[in-house]
């Protein structure tokens, strides 16, 4: 099992739902986030000008960085591939801030500690899906495991097809697991990444 998020950029409208929502179900503190969209252009020339949107959190990597730098293991990944930080262990030597390489850490000055994105475990364990998935008004994002076939996410990118699927650039070895989707005629992958 892998749970990750896939998110359909030729989609997204950048209306920031996602990242109010996320602010609001998981309490994340003023000043602080955990889901951040990004715009992406414009690039180009009137009339062919192309821009998009890249919602970026947490991309839950196969081989985090963040886990193999805390020095007291706060920063772990569970079986399901859900990276996760124990705020009881967390000491806020922000090493994993620094060991991201997708921003997606935040320290939380009141607390003292570093947090990030769950994925909204506990909604999971209620049997629901993530705050941001549910409240995508534009329906692209999708939430779920990648090694089942029937999962939501494994038929967003099936039907996508392979060649418009993508990830963040890979920094290191540490095979970031969320995947977006992005055709060509929307806007190229390889211009103007963040």
């Amino acid at each position: 099992m892998r749970k990750t998020l896939v998110i359909d950029l030729d989609r997204c409208i950048g209306c920031y739902t996602c990242e109010v929502s996320c602010k609001q179900e998981n309490g994340v503190a003023l000043g602080l986030s955990w889901n951040k969209v990004l715009t992406v252009g414009p690039s180009g020339r009137y009339p062919d000008v192309q821009m998009y949107f890249l919602p970026t959190m947490c991309q839950e990597c196969e081989d985090p960085p963040c886990v193999k730098t805390c020095p007291t293991g706060a920063s772990y990944k569970r079986p399901d591939g859900i990276v996760l930080i124990d705020k009881a262990k967390c000491i806020g030597c922000q090493l994993c801030m620094k060991a991201c390489p997708y921003g997606a850490r935040s320290f939380n000055t009141e607390t003292k500690v570093v947090e990030k994105c769950t994925l909204c475990l506990h909604l999971q364990e209620a049997g629901d899906k993530p705050a941001c998935v549910k409240s995508c008004v534009a329906k692209a994002r999708f939430f779920g495991d990648a090694d089942d076939p029937n999962s939501d996410v494994s038929k967003a990118l099936k039907a996508a097809g392979s060649d418009n699927v993508h990830s963040l650039p890979e920094l290191g070895n540490n095979k970031p697991s969320v995947r977006y989707i992005l055709h060509p005629k929307t806007a190229k992958w390889t211009q103007n990444q963040p």
